[in-house]
């Protein structure tokens, strides 16, 4: 008889939804939602005088944009920002709305942003990103992998030549130097000390 010699290897644990997680990327998606319907009805309150001739609205809401998803601290969120026309045939430029709380083609909070540096700078390296996002902002972090990193990387390396080369011509800086020693060794002063 033949004996069986395939074992079984575990499958890599899959973290579990965080209920409390899930709660707060549901009400910062209706706040984000909420603010986004505020943002175009003040948009639009702003443009009511723009009218045809029959005294018609030209600047009307116009629906959604296509759904995106956004990454953020809490996961990602899914958003359909809305959209304004302007509907003169003729006469001067366009009237357009874009959205100051979500700019076209937002895929990443600011917050998400700003900690891929610090990752990078703290020395995680570029390979060890994907898994660590995945931690940060759940499996599925599309857009992170290596080389969007590497591709972050010269980019960050071109900011910060930038900024050593710029003209410091016309400022002035106050700083200050300070110098010392720290001796972890504790001193006492004895109990029976006069001091005058």
């Amino acid at each position: 008889m033949k004996k069986d010699t395939v074992i079984a290897l575990k499958k890599p644990e899959v973290l579990a939804e965080d209920p409390l997680t899930e709660v707060l990327r549901r009400g910062a998606k209706q706040l984000l939602v909420q603010a986004l319907e505020a943002e175009i009805a003040s948009f639009l309150k702003l443009h009511e005088h723009v009218r045809d001739e029959n005294g018609k609205r030209q600047v009307t809401r116009n629906g959604y944009m296509p759904d995106r998803t956004v990454q953020t601290g809490i996961g990602d969120i899914e958003v359909r920002a809305p959209r304004a026309a302007d509907r003169r045939k003729s006469g001067g430029a366009k009237i357009r709305f874009t959205s100051s709380i979500l700019p076209p083609y937002l895929r990443r909070s600011k917050n998400i942003e700003e900690v891929l540096p610090l990752l990078y700078l703290k020395g995680l390296s570029t390979g060890d990103f994907g898994e660590a996002l995945a931690a940060l902002l759940g499996k599925n972090a599309p857009g992170l992998s290596s080389s969007t990193i590497s591709r972050l990387k010269e980019v960050w390396q071109e900011e910060l030549k930038t900024w050593q080369q710029r003209s410091l011509k016309g400022k002035e800086y106050v700083y200050f130097w300070a110098d010392g020693v720290h001796s972890e060794r504790e001193w006492r002063t004895p109990v029976n000390a006069c001091w005058s």
